[in-house]
Formats: C-alpha cells, structure tokens, sequence
C-alpha cells in the first residue's frame, strides 16, 4: 500500500503517530479531506501538498512518488548535488578538491 499516495500518507501518519484529525489542523484542512487523502480518492492541491508534507517532516515529492527522502525530505545525494551546484562557481581549486576527497572518502 506504500505505492500509492494515500499508503504512503497513512504509513507516515502511523509512524509519526498523528492520527488525521491532528494532521487536518496542521494543514489547515477538514478531517474529510485527510480521510479521502489517505483512501485515494482525491490529490491534495500543491499548496496543501507542501503543509502536509510540512507537518509530516517529509517532502511533497516523497509523498507524490516514493522516492527515498531525508529528514529533510530530500534523498542526501540529491542535497549534495545541489548544494555542489549552487557553490562550484565560488569555490577555489583547493576547496572543490577536498570536497571530493571528502565524497570519496578514506582509502
């Protein structure tokens, strides 16, 4: 049932020991709409994706595919890659050296 939006809801729900009616407040939306989230029968708009998301300390991309997540709710290699990107330009020769050390790790 993880496979599918509403099972992965319900999977983080349990796990973070929310029940749906403490998720509704959370994200600012009925109990009613909690409960179809989590049946299927209905999306979240993006805005009430990202709250839900929010309270569940997960992504809204987690919730919507599957993919592997953080605490942050992004996977780590996909943070690096993107911290990385957004640096290369401003780091030294040095600096972008170590930081592949530091990638490839000890010998």
């Amino acid at each position: 049932m993880k496979n599918t939006f509403g099972g992965r809801l319900s999977a983080l729900l349990q796990e973070r020991g929310l029940q749906q009616q403490e998720l509704a407040k959370l994200a600012g939306v009925t109990e009613a709409a909690v409960s179809h989230y989590v049946k299927g029968t209905r999306i979240p708009r993006s805005s009430v994706l990202a709250r839900i998301a929010a309270a569940l300390g997960t992504s809204s991309d987690y919730l919507i595919s599957g993919n592997a997540e953080n605490a942050e709710g992004e996977s780590e290699m996909n943070q690096l890659k993107r911290m990385i990107a957004r640096s290369a330009s401003q780091m030294s020769h040095k600096e972008k050296m170590e930081l592949i050390s530091i990638l490839m790790g000890p010998d």
